[in-house]
């Protein structure tokens, strides 16, 4: 192999036993500690760092004269043993005596931020995004993009493992309602007319399957115009995404039960729970846990005490949902623990109040809306919830759905607040038995998940039943209370696809329009067949420990959706809009 004129060596290869040898190293110039006769120099690449020392030469002096932190060098010299080792780094018990030294790029202006500080999230982040090539210098973001490649990498080989056949899907394709906005490209050829970019593979992964491919997967890249989270990359994601003829959920299920834990468990030491992964009915977890994302990890759970309520006088309960969380071992907690509990509830959940009440070492309630409890209200709790002493009782009262959200917040509050939380294990769930059908904001029906999913009982459901009532074969991966996958068994019947879309408000011709590539393909012998798509980023984020998903993305949008680095969004030139038939009114 032809020798690199830059290094030899990596900046974390060699070791005592080198010593005497004459190398080359390159790369940033981390820190410089001049000591007068000598200077310290710690050479940085992505390996590791080794350090150099430089004599009081006037040759090494002036090759040094313009050499500031972060710029690039190459070094030659010889190696040799280091007096005061440094246990912590991997070269710590050698140096290089400089012989020569090359500037190769030059730092010309002030560093905006330190690099590779211990916490890069103290730094304002627009700063670092918009500096993400600095940024991407910190040890710990630059290890989270190598991991990154580490676990895709990981995924790959297991998909390769089981059969399936990696295939590429166009990026600029049709405009399909799947959950969110779509991203729109102007065509040129075609005036007046769109592409969408894919919200995800769906109709191409399922016209696949018709096309005679029996297991299909690739890492796709998905668009979708949402709002940013702190799990949500705005505008851009990648799911694995895969598909199976002559499948079912079973089927979908012993694969990825396969590939999940062997992706979590070669990527982290925490420990994971072993498949089968439990099951739990949407309709369960929403009452249970008070969302379909449940942290398995926090054993506190919700009760509904609608019931015991009902001829209630107190106001805030009377006529609405009620639902309550027990917490244990709470004689220690002050008053003003229960405070501000109530005022996160109020200005993070958007609740009415957090009522609440503690039992005492006398098994007597106490605090909070004590007195508002009755003497049959106190006996029905009994028998519901099993309290005893040092036990307290926090209650959300609400309309249905909004009792539910709230208490599934107030339970993930608690958890971290009273230090719950299970630590270093991963909890895998799945969600099952999603409805069909929901009601949008205006009243009307409308697909509650995926609108190309089989529902449960087939046509005779949707002809019968009502569609509130309708469960489809839609699931969810849940894991420490991330959605990480979303699939289902798909529709491969025209007449059950065209009278599903028809319930949402689609007529045939709607259906031949929008999507006339599978009402055409399911004319032609169509498989059942089934899928799934992992969220890459969100596991990714999750076995970095990460809490934000921006950073496990080497250029990610900011909280605004903006790519402050590139500047996107930008406006264009009046000749581009004309190129592509656009008159802008911004009115």
């Amino acid at each position: 192999m032809r020798e690199n004129e830059y290094r030899t060596h990596n900046c974390n290869e060699l070791r005592l036993s080198d010593a005497g040898k004459e190398v080359r190293l390159a790369g940033w110039v981390q820190k410089i500690r001049n000591l007068g006769r000598m200077t310290f120099i710690d050479l940085r690449d992505e390996f590791g760092i080794t350090q150099i020392i430089i004599s009081d030469d006037e040759k090494l002096k002036e090759q040094m004269a313009d050499v500031t932190t972060e710029c690039t060098i190459s070094v030659s010299g010889k190696v040799a043993e280091r007096s005061n080792k440094n246990s912590d780094i991997a070269t710590g018990e050698i140096e290089i005596i400089a012989e020569e030294i090359r500037v190769l790029g030059k730092c010309r202006n002030v560093l905006p931020f330190e690099i590779n500080q211990k916490s890069p999230q103290e730094v304002r982040e627009d700063l670092r995004l918009e500096y993400r090539f600095l940024d991407l210098r910190n040890d710990k973001i630059h290890k989270n993009i190598l991991d990154r490649s580490r676990i895709m990498k990981t995924m790959r080989d297991e998909m390769d493992r089981l059969g399936f056949t990696e295939i590429q899907t166009p990026i600029l394709a049709n405009s399909s309602p799947e959950g969110a906005r779509d991203f729109l490209v102007p065509s040129r050829l075609h005036p007046g007319e769109f592409y969408a970019l894919p919200q995800a593979p769906q109709q191409f992964k399922q016209l696949l399957m018709v096309s005679g491919f029996n297991k299909y997967y690739q890492i796709a890249p998905c668009f979708r115009d949402e709002d940013p989270r702190a799990d949500r990359s705005p505008g851009e994601f990648y799911q694995l995404d895969l598909e199976m003829s002559f499948a079912t959920q079973e089927d979908v299920f012993d694969v990825l039960e396969e590939v999940i834990p062997n992706v979590f468990k070669k990527n982290s030491d925490w420990k994971i729970t072993e498949a089968p992964f439990v099951r739990i009915p949407y309709k369960e977890a929403m009452e249970k846990y008070g969302t379909d994302k449940p942290d398995l990890r926090n054993p506190l759970y919700i009760v509904d005490v609608t019931e015991v309520f009902k001829n209630t006088e107190f106001n805030a309960f009377k006529g609405k949902t009620v639902k309550a969380i027990v917490t244990h071992n709470m004689e220690e907690k002050p008053r003003k623990f229960f405070d501000q509990m109530s005022e996160y509830a109020v200005s993070e959940l958007d609740a009415k109040g957090l009522a609440w009440v503690k039992i005492d070492q006398n098994n007597e309630l106490t605090g909070g809306i004590s007195k508002f409890i009755t003497e049959e209200n106190r006996k029905e709790l009994d028998k519901k919830l099993e309290i005893s002493k040092n036990d307290a009782v926090f209650f959300v009262a609400d309309e249905f759905e909004k009792a539910q959200k709230i208490s599934g917040g107030v339970r993930d509050e608690l958890g971290r607040r009273l230090e719950l939380i299970e630590k270093e294990i991963y909890k895998f769930c799945w969600i099952v038995d999603f409805p069909m059908y929901e009601l949008s904001d205006e009243g009307t029906i409308d697909f509650n998940h995926n609108p190309f999913s089989m529902p449960q009982g087939g046509m005779e459901a949707l002809e019968t039943k009502d569609p509130l009532d309708i469960y489809a074969y839609q699931y969810d991966l849940v894991c420490n209370g991330y959605e990480i996958c979303s699939g289902a068994v798909r529709n491969h019947d025209q007449d059950i696809m065209i009278k599903a879309f028809e319930i949402a408000g689609y007529t045939e011709e709607d259906v031949k329009g929008r999507f006339g590539a599978l009402y055409n393909a399911f004319s032609y012998g169509t498989p059942p067949h089934a899928g799934a798509a992992p969220g890459i980023d969100r596991i990714i984020m999750l076995l970095q420990k990460e809490d934000n998903i921006r950073e496990v993305i080497a250029f990610p949008k900011n909280k605004k959706a903006r790519d402050v680095l590139m500047r996107a969004p930008s406006k264009v030139s009046e000749q581009q809009l004309k190129d592509v038939h656009i008159k802008l009114d911004l009115t």
